[in-house]
């Protein structure tokens, strides 16, 4: 259960939609960030928080699909301890911590609302319109409210026939430039998995398997023909490198890819091959850059007759749990302030917890 202390933050004034929604309330940061003031008590107090995007809600799914998969995900990481902090763009205004009311705003898109990275922030804040933000943005954002980690489904990379259309996404230089920790299904099954690795290491940034070997998982799928550098067996492993990385100081961020469980790997592999159909069909019709994804998810959508989604909000919910006890971890770790004790003795710390040195992965749908 989250500890709970007393509120050092002097609350806003209500507005509209804005800083108090019901029961929930808000503060500004000092970088003009409206943060939930849970999310911001918990950060306080050093307490596991686990910022997730809104693009899922905005742009992955349709309605109702999205309001159910963003309300489940969010119960799954405070049923493994942490906090869900969901961010997202109202009204111009830059949420950290969504209330569930403005969860359904983002989610019915009844308001216009815009797919968001680092680039769109002044033109989406300046109009004072909605947003929902990818994983450049959702880093972006997380790492100046002093959030670590960050889960989502996949990250952007390398598209295919870059070489000539230079198309690649803004996650990859993100990750290399705001220290945030990703968790992901590795990356999307549209892309070119060897170049955006390629680049990844380019950026410096730290790529790691959540599994038994270094297989790397390309969203639909466990196995996408590359190998990452590294591998890690436990939640616990995997936040004592977020503690080396922090005791570093690194600048760049970190990525660690959870494969899709293996009951849903099967109807991935259907889902694989629609996407080599809207691959093709995307580059026929001429679509290009951010209109890419939303184009070929739909395709194959249409294509697979719904499995496409079954597969991928049965991923998001497995790195939720994943992230969620990662995130306890590295809470945990920062608690004891030992960075000089031995490994053995921190896997002994680590041991007495939940998610232990010794004890497996719980995956979504183990019960």
């Amino acid at each position: 259960m989250l500890h709970r202390g007393p509120s050092i933050f002097k609350l806003l004034k209500p507005s509209r939609l804005g800083f108090h929604l019901g029961s929930q309330k808000f503060q500004l940061s000092s970088s003009g960030i409206v943060i939930n003031k849970d999310v911001q008590e918990a950060l306080s107090f050093n307490q596991p928080v686990v910022a997730l995007e809104s693009t899922i809600i905005t742009h992955g799914m349709p309605y109702p699909l999205n309001i159910e998969t963003a309300i489940a995900v969010e119960s799954l990481i405070k049923k493994e301890g942490a906090l869900p902090a969901t961010i997202g763009i109202i009204e111009g205004k830059v949420y950290v911590g969504l209330s569930q009311e403005q969860l359904q705003i983002l989610a019915e898109k009844k308001i216009p609302c815009m797919k968001t990275s680092r680039r769109d922030f002044p033109y989406v804040m300046a109009k004072g319109i909605n947003g929902g933000t990818t994983v450049s943005g959702t880093m972006l954002v997380a790492q100046k409210a002093g959030i670590n980690l960050f889960v989502t489904g996949g990250i952007g990379g390398v598209h295919r026939g870059a070489e000539s259309s230079f198309d690649i996404s803004a996650d990859l230089t993100e990750l290399g430039r705001t220290p945030v920790t990703v968790v992901s299904a590795g990356v999307k099954s549209i892309l070119d998995v060897g170049r955006t690795l390629e680049y990844l290491e380019t950026q410096g940034v730290c790529v790691t398997v959540l599994g038994p070997n270094t297989t790397f998982p390309d969203f639909f799928t466990r196995d996408s023909g590359y190998e990452a550098p590294s591998h890690v067996d436990t939640p616990f492993l995997a936040a004592l490198m977020m503690k080396k990385w922090r005791d570093l100081d690194l600048k760049s961020g970190m990525l660690i890819a959870v494969p899709i469980p293996q009951e849903h790997e099967a109807e991935g592999q259907v889902v694989n091959d629609a996407i080599e159909i809207a691959v093709k069909e995307a580059a026929a019709s001429s679509v290009t850059g951010r209109e890419v994804t939303p184009f070929v998810l739909q395709k194959v959508l249409e294509i697979t007759q719904g499995e496409s989604l079954k597969s991928n909000v049965a991923l998001i919910k497995n790195n939720a749990i994943t992230g969620a006890q990662i995130s306890v971890e590295f809470s945990k770790l920062k608690d004891t302030s030992n960075s000089s004790m031995p490994v053995d003795t921190l896997r002994q710390v680590g041991s007495k917890s939940a998610s232990s040195i010794g004890r497996p992965v719980r995956f979504y749908g183990d019960g």
